[in-house]
Order: structure tokens, then sequence, then C-alpha cells
């Protein structure tokens, strides 16, 4: 789908949807208890609804009680027992496929991934390495990845000990082993090789275990994992998502009247800097962001980047050019197509501010943060503002057009 923006004012108060990071934790943590968890504050993303598909194929039950609202009948005793290999379609979302994978070893000793987009094209190295050290199959051709640990729970191939991984590919490799090692028969470590970034992240999903009596510890940069515990059913709203709020952020920047409402300051989200970061890009100056704990807000940084007084330096990003789309160089095509100086480096960009958006053609690069700071921008822009694939916010933010003409955004279906 391609629309057509004409700029206008934007005026209200938005409440962001559920935090899609915290779904994906509650709901996976659900699914590995014994008995009925109900979780409420849930939005339909296209990663949300991957990731219950996928809990769903490995035999946990998950119904819609209400609007948002689901009730998650959990594996319980079932966990650790042999199965047929199910097949797991992850659609495009990374949290489903890198949180999963030890989650379906644990479950079923083997298991079929697939992917849509570029998913099957992200990093997995972390992954492979480890789990190809400790005799489990990883098979990795034409986009899907077969895995066989054992069937059996005496043959099963991750047993309790410590796990050693670098820490600035993604927390997610971290996240998914932390969801299994409590299970096991015995303590665990996790241990960073590298520093670990994005650690909100994984403290996120701490939070999440804790709310089924599942507990871990830090020790300096190790996180220490005692064994034999069992996850037990639970009640938990989703919070409101920083990430998504980053982009109504971006609007006030650009001088609309928009507030935000519903969102947690005492959030465990990383991405719930962005409230620092605002007023950091508001001070006029040359000044550095390090995204490395928050590379998600790139795009809506640099929309109001482009506008401030000073050149913005974004740096410790280069993992995002395996996202949806490559999204420092997508990024960098945003602001260039709007009229804006932008230098793309490996790691980041060097935005330079001061800039007057003008109309034109973005191509949204099947990127849900891409289209989403396309529109932003575009309320700002000299002329009308065309973006192709404006379909991508179903990924991480449905209601995203919806709540756009309500604050008085004009779009125009093509």
């Amino acid at each position: 789908m391609d629309i057509r923006i004409t700029p206008a004012a934007l005026t209200g108060t938005v409440t962001p949807p559920p935090s899609k990071s915290m779904a994906h934790r509650l709901l996976i943590t659900a699914a590995l208890s014994g008995g009925r968890s109900v979780i409420s504050g849930l939005a339909d993303s296209q990663d949300i609804l991957a990731t219950r598909r996928c809990l769903t194929a490995l035999g946990a039950r998950i119904d819609d009680v209400a609007p948002g609202t689901v009730e998650v009948r959990g594996l319980g005793s079932a966990i650790v027992e042999a199965g047929p290999a199910p097949i797991l379609d992850c659609g495009e979302s990374g949290s489903t496929l890198r949180f999963l994978i030890p989650v379906a070893l644990l479950v079923n000793g083997q298991a079929e991934f697939v992917g849509h987009g570029r998913l099957m094209e992200r990093p997995l190295k972390p992954y492979e390495t480890l789990f190809r050290e400790k005799g489990i199959v990883w098979k990795l051709e034409n986009g899907v990845l077969d895995l066989d640990g054992g069937k059996g729970y005496d043959d099963y191939a991750l047993s309790a000990g410590a796990y050693r991984l670098p820490g600035n590919v993604s927390s997610q490799f971290f996240t998914g082993l932390l969801f299994v090692l409590p299970l096991l028969d015995g303590d665990s470590m996790l241990i960073p090789t590298t520093p670990l970034e994005s650690i909100g992240y994984l403290n996120m999903t701490r939070e999440a275990q804790q709310r089924a009596g599942v507990v871990s510890d830090w020790q300096g940069d190790t996180l220490l994992i005692p064994g034999n515990q069992r996850y037990q059913p639970f009640e938990a709203e989703t919070e409101a998502d920083w990430s998504q709020a980053a982009f109504w952020y971006a609007a006030a920047f650009l001088d609309h009247s928009v507030t935000l409402s519903g969102l947690n300051p005492a959030s465990s989200q990383g991405d719930q800097v962005i409230s620092e970061l605002y007023w950091k890009l508001a001070r006029p100056g040359d000044t550095e962001i390090d995204l490395s704990g928050c590379p998600d807000l790139l795009p809506p940084l640099a929309v109001m980047a482009a506008v401030r007084s000073g050149t913005t330096r974004f740096v410790n990003a280069a993992r995002l050019r395996m996202k949806e789309s490559d999204r420092l160089a997508t990024t960098a095509a945003l602001l260039k197509a709007l009229g804006g100086r932008v230098v793309e480096r490996p790691d980041g960009l060097d935005v330079q501010g001061g800039t007057r958006f003008s109309g034109c053609t973005v191509d949204g690069a099947n990127d849900h943060r891409i289209v989403m700071a396309a529109a932003i921008a575009a309320t700002r822009a000299s002329r009308p503002v065309t973006i192709s694939g404006a379909e991508a916010v179903n990924k991480s933010y449905p209601s995203f057009w919806e709540e756009y003409q309500r604050l008085g955004g004009v779009i125009h279906v093509l």
C-alpha cells in the first residue's frame, strides 16, 4: 500500500500500544508455566501473532477471552517431553525466532523454523556456534532452520552450566537461553564475552520471569541462574511501548501539540531513554548518541536530528544493518529524500541539522520503523510526501495510521 501524506499539524493525546518486547516475554513465560495465566493489554501486531502461533505449535493453548486479553494454558509437565518436530513460522519477528530456538529444543528436542522477509538472514551465529559445540544438529538452508538436539530428556543436549556468548550481537540470544536454563537440573551462568549491549532488554526478561516465580541474579557481568525452578501461572498487564512512543516524541520535537499518556517512567524497557534523548537533542550544538542500548530508536531520533541546530553523530549501531532493512542505509536514504544531509558510516550516521523537509517519495523498505519515521517527518514537509509499503506498520503498531489521522494527519491511499 502506497500513501500520500499532506503536511498538517498533529494535535492531541496518544497512548502508545502495548510493549511488543514485554508481550513476547510474558507470552513465553506463561507458556512455560503449568496452569492458567492471563495476560491483558496485548495488541495483535504481526510479531506478537507470530509468537502466539509458534507457542501454540509447541503445545501451549492461547485463547482470546476479551479484546486484548488472552488466557494461556501452559505446558507444565509437558516440558521436556519427546514429540514430533514442530514447524515454527516466525514471520518476520527476530524476537520470536531467537527466543524460541532454545525453548523448542527444550520442549521437543527438535524443530523446524521458517521466516519471511530478511528474517533468516539475520545473525544467528552465537547460537550456531554454541549448539554445535554441544552436539545439537544445526542446519540452515534455503531459509529453513532445522534443529535436532535429541528427543528424549536423557539425550537433551543443553545441560546446566556456563554459557558464553558475545554481548555485541543481540541480547535476544541471552534471553532465549534465560527462558530455559532455570528449568535444567543444576545451576547455570550466562557470561558475555564482549560488553553486553541492550542489557535493559535482558532485565525485562527477568522481570517477566519474576512474575512467574523464576529468579536470576547479576554477579558483576555474569548472570547467575539457579536450576530446578518451575514457572508458576500468573496474571499480568502489558505496559505501553516506549519504542513506539519515540515516534510521537519526534512529532512533539517537530513542534506538534502531541502529548503522551500511559507510559511507565520506571519501565525496564531500554527505549525509555527516548525521554532523555529528546532533551539532549533539544539543546543546540554538536552531540553524539550511543545507540548500543537502544538501536531501534535511530529512525525517529534521526528525524529529530535533521531539524535541530548542530550535527548529531550516532554511534555503535552496526547491528542495525541486519534489521527488517539495512536500517542505517534506509534511514540515511529517508533523510536524503526529504532534503537532509547525512553521512553513513559502517556503525552509524552523522546527521547535519537545520533541514527543511521537502516533498518527496520515500521507500518504506518493508520496515515499520522507517515508514513511521517518514510519516512523522512528512507533517513538516514543504509539499506532500509519498510513502511506499505503508502497511509495514502492522508488524509492530497496527493502529498507527488510525492514531495518525485521529491526531490530524492527512492521508490519501494511492
